[in-house]
């Protein structure tokens, strides 16, 4: 296993006892889609839970850091160069149906950039993560972006209500922070959508950017409204060109 920091370590810790809670309740999820009141509200319960969760466990040992959270909104502390971005459920329209394709995002942001980021599937127990000059890693194993050339054959992520329009072949699937994810394992070519948040993607910045992708400039100082155009270095250029010329 790669040697990693002690932050990231604690965000292991916190993703992975979150996910206890999602696991356990994701398994009700399916008797509620047939009650009357349907699942929403346990859902937004269950985000909530996970995020208790996951700041408890960041803050025990890193008190002073600030938190930029879904559910909780912005917290500063006396540490306001160091931030902890979370997304306790990403892909939570997912969950509520049942559908077994969601994920806990934490990335740590420090002065004006993200410095470490972790994407856990809890149903499928995958674990992405990545640090600054320390390379993008799978369930421990060193992970790069897609090595293809020919955009016919690539395989495109994208989401959101709006639609981009594009001849691009392209898959929706609900979750942000996993698209980001499977474009840093290869899985994808690359990634667009427009509207997102801060925390849907924090992590995922600097997946791509470790496992070798190109990403635009993203400005820290929005935390909604942001724009992502990321892939492979090889298909980067030709994805922007498809994406500005449909």
């Amino acid at each position: 296993m790669n040697s990693i920091s002690a932050n990231l370590n604690i965000m292991i810790k916190a993703a992975e006892k979150a996910s206890k809670v999602l696991i356990r309740d994701f398994g009700e999820v399916e008797k509620l889609q047939v009650s009357v009141k349907g699942p929403y509200d346990f859902v937004s319960n269950a985000d909530r839970k996970s995020e208790k969760i996951i700041i408890e466990e960041l803050s025990k040992s890193k008190k002073k850091y600030s938190i930029l959270s879904e559910e909780t909104g912005k917290i500063i502390n006396s540490d306001s160069e160091n931030t902890w971005i979370i997304d306790p459920i990403d892909g939570t329209t997912n969950f509520l149906h049942g559908i077994p394709h969601f994920a806990i995002s934490i990335a740590l942001k420090s002065k004006n950039e993200i410095v470490s980021g972790l994407i856990f599937d809890p149903i499928k127990n995958e674990m992405f993560y990545a640090e600054k000059n320390n390379g993008a890693y799978f369930n421990n194993h060193r992970i790069k972006v897609s090595k293809k050339k020919d955009i016919e054959y690539c395989i495109f992520a994208t989401g959101g209500k709006q639609e981009i329009k594009t001849n691009l072949n392209t898959r929706k699937f609900g979750s942000a922070a996993l698209d980001m994810a499977y474009v840093a394992a290869g899985r994808y070519d690359g990634y667009f959508q427009d509207n997102l948040h801060l925390w849907d993607i924090a992590a995922g910045i600097i997946l791509i950017k470790e496992a070798g992708g190109k990403i635009n400039d993203i400005d820290f100082s929005y935390i909604d409204k942001i724009k992502i155009r990321a892939a492979s270095n090889s298909i980067n250029e030709k994805m922007l060109e498809k994406l500005d010329n449909f």
